[in-house]
């Protein structure tokens, strides 16, 4: 019996010490002891009713997500260049050239309706994929590049039901510029591989990944409202997986942007630092992480920040990448700070019942929806 004892202590001693080993080392891709880090997690940042004040809480949200982006103020002159141009019918397509920041002077593809007087715009924000081949060709069908324009179809049979959600706009008859990430279409060659080292050598130069990605869309926006074919008050950022990230994240952070549609990209940090989603896997999510960032405003709260702006968010009931539950609650926040602004109205909250896709019927939607918004009656297939 004694004998019997000490194996049944001696196993629950290794058993204990297994334990705390799997505490201190790592399981489901996080640090073992993950929970007690999500515990730690408590916005300190984020609304709340005590917060009367909306336009200093959202002024001072803002300086934290610049601060945690790494990146300075750019201030740089666009002094853009026509490459290219051809017609399409009721609009034409410009590759262009003009200087995204201080450091990249980046080639856009650019659609601009025929016609006179100001015309509302659309900054289409590409996605990740995983396909780095192309980026702004996700957005806008390329004129003269029959390599990419070939991937680019596929692409768009695969997410967009056949169409190009830029090129839908511009027959809307907005002006509709896309640009490619760092890494993707002309910006590359990147692969799945490498975005780990890309994202790690950045952080090595006092930069990052995701940094650069916000700075870079906040000038795009910048550019497009710039432009003398452009009704600065009508611009929207669009896009679809990473690019719903990008556009809500600009939307909070430049005054550029007037209305936002972001599509399949919205839950909390809490909902998606579970066992197996995506976003445990690194890859895409470097374009997503600002250092430190999660201490301070969860994803839904940076959103925010675009309150009281018109915005439609669209997610999917059986979207893989993007629980259900994370994303009601998440839209729960989003429908808290909108109300605290008296604007319920400009905001809208849909779940469709496809999964991670941006379809004819939901683009037709979304487009509608923009029309809307900005009182666009422009020209309609």
């Amino acid at each position: 019996m004694r004998n019997f004892l000490r194996i049944v202590l001696a196993g629950l001693i290794l058993l204990a010490a297994a334990q705390a080993q799997g505490q201190e080392g790592v399981r489901d891709a996080m640090p073992g002891f993950y929970p007690a880090l999500k515990a730690r997690m408590t916005y300190p940042m984020a609304w709340t009713p005590a917060q009367t004040d909306l336009a200093a809480w959202r002024s001072a949200g803002r300086v934290k997500v610049w601060e945690a982006t790494l990146q300075a103020p750019d201030h740089t002159p666009f002094t853009p260049q026509v490459i290219s141009e051809t017609d399409r019918g009721t609009y034409v397509v410009r590759r262009i050239a003009f200087n995204l920041t201080a450091d990249v002077r980046a080639q856009a593809l650019l659609l601009v309706p025929k016609g006179t007087g100001k015309f509302p715009a659309a900054l289409m924000l590409h996605d990740h994929g995983a396909k780095f081949d192309i980026g702004k060709e996700k957005a806008i069908e390329p004129a003269d590049d029959p390599v990419r324009a070939a991937s680019a179809r596929a692409w768009a049979a695969k997410y967009f039901s056949g169409r190009f959600p830029g090129d839908e706009l511009a027959r809307r008859g907005y002006v509709v510029l896309a640009v490619d990430a760092l890494g993707f279409g002309e910006r590359g060659p990147m692969t799945s591989d490498m975005q780990q080292a890309v994202a790690a050598n950045a952080f090595n130069l006092g930069s990052s990944l995701a940094g650069i990605m916000a700075l870079e869309d906040a000038r795009a926006a910048q550019f497009l409202a710039s432009l003398p074919e452009v009704d600065a008050s009508r611009v929207a950022a669009v896009g679809f997986s990473m690019g719903a990230f990008r556009a809500w994240q600009v939307a909070a952070l430049s005054d550029s942007v007037a209305a936002v549609i972001a599509v399949n990209w919205m839950a909390t940090a809490q909902g998606l630092m579970v066992p197996g989603n995506n976003q445990l896997r690194g890859g895409s999510a470097w374009n997503m992480i600002h250092p430190g960032l999660l201490r301070y405003l969860d994803y839904p709260d940076v959103a925010s920040l675009a309150a009281p702006k018109p915005a439609l968010f669209l997610a999917g009931q059986t979207d893989h990448l993007f629980p259900i539950e994370s994303v009601q609650a998440a839209f729960g926040k989003l429908r808290n700070v909108w109300h605290a602004w008296n604007a319920d109205g400009q905001l809208e909250l849909r779940v469709l019942s496809g999964g991670h896709e941006f379809g004819e019927p939901a683009q037709n939607a979304a487009f509608d929806w923009l029309d809307r918004q900005f009182h666009n009656a422009g020209q309609k297939r």
